[in-house]
């Protein structure tokens, strides 16, 4: 992987066609709005369990929900298309500061998630975006939670603990005297 680990690499999306006769690759960011491919100086892509890539960009640009890249080292069509289906990482250090109650998607995964009142209730798994805001998927004990990823349920979050606080409302996660 020339130097790069994979601890260093995080996911930003997945290629899910070619786009086009120059080569473009259609590219679904691995959460909605996010543009940070457009600026990438480098990008690593793999199939599922492959070994990573090197690729550098020759055109990124912004396409209805998507990202259209081109890359030197698969600027055809024929060339692009063996890419589709790829995950698409970048080096983490390429990441700008997060902005002021922001978070990336790469240092949220992983945390546990405990509420005021019933404690734990899992791992954050995933995250999906609806019209109206972010929603967490955090799988526990409780099954699979689906948290409004806003200020009136998600508290504190320690990235040193790898621990996020919520105060979740009656009925958004069952009665553990239910289950």
């Amino acid at each position: 992987m020339m130097g790069e680990s994979k601890q260093e690499l995080f996911q930003v999306g997945v290629v899910v066609g070619v786009h086009g006769l120059r080569g473009d690759l259609k590219v679904r960011p691995q959460s909605d709005g996010s543009n940070i491919m457009l600026s990438a100086a480098e990008l690593w892509l793999a199939h599922p369990g492959a070994k990573q890539e090197r690729f550098v960009p020759l055109r990124a640009l912004l396409h209805k929900k998507y990202i259209l890249l081109r890359f030197k080292e698969a600027a055809q069509p024929e060339e692009a298309q063996r890419l589709v289906g790829c995950e698409i990482f970048m080096p983490y250090a390429d990441l700008p500061p997060a902005g002021e109650d922001e978070d990336y998607w790469c240092d949220l995964e992983g945390l546990t998630v405990i509420d005021r009142r019933r404690g734990t209730i899992g791992r954050l798994d995933a995250l999906f975006s609806t019209a109206a805001h972010d929603v967490y998927v955090v799988n526990g004990p409780f099954g699979e939670v689906m948290i409004p990823a806003v200020k009136q349920f998600v508290g504190d979050i320690d990235r040193q603990a790898k621990t996020m606080r919520v105060d979740l409302p009656d009925g958004l996660v069952p009665d553990i005297a239910a289950l």
